[in-house]
């Protein structure tokens, strides 16, 4: 355990400069606390925030765009073209789970019948 020793220690050549620095941070800290915490920084955070958000919409859509014709130039699928065919084996296993659903619901007579009748 650690303490921190409050004398001074003229043999210390960096104790001065370790109690400034520790000083101008908790000045700086302060400062920066109460200026977060105004009205006109959350407006300007918001401002900032929307003007980036509007940006980056348009470089994405532009980057989708380029992505699509490179890859569609190269004969890959593109992001629509896996979402498309996972959609579609999707609805594909749901018609296979109903067609199971509906061969287990139906009685199965002619062999139940023939299994229930003796032999002579």
């Amino acid at each position: 355990m650690t303490q921190k020793d409050e004398t001074f220690n003229p043999f210390d050549p960096t104790g001065m400069f370790k109690d400034m620095q520790t000083t101008g941070m908790d000045a700086w800290s302060k400062m920066m606390i109460q200026m977060v915490h105004t009205d006109a920084y959350a407006k300007a955070t918001g401002i900032m925030l929307d003007t980036w958000a509007s940006s980056s919409a348009v470089f994405r859509q532009t980057m989708e765009t380029i992505m699509r014709e490179v890859l569609t130039k190269l004969n890959m699928p593109t992001r629509a073209d896996v979402i498309g065919l996972a959609e579609r084996l999707g609805n594909i296993e749901m018609r296979l789970d109903d067609l199971e659903a509906k061969l287990d619901e139906k009685p199965r007579g002619p062999r139940k019948a023939a299994a229930a009748s003796p032999r002579s």
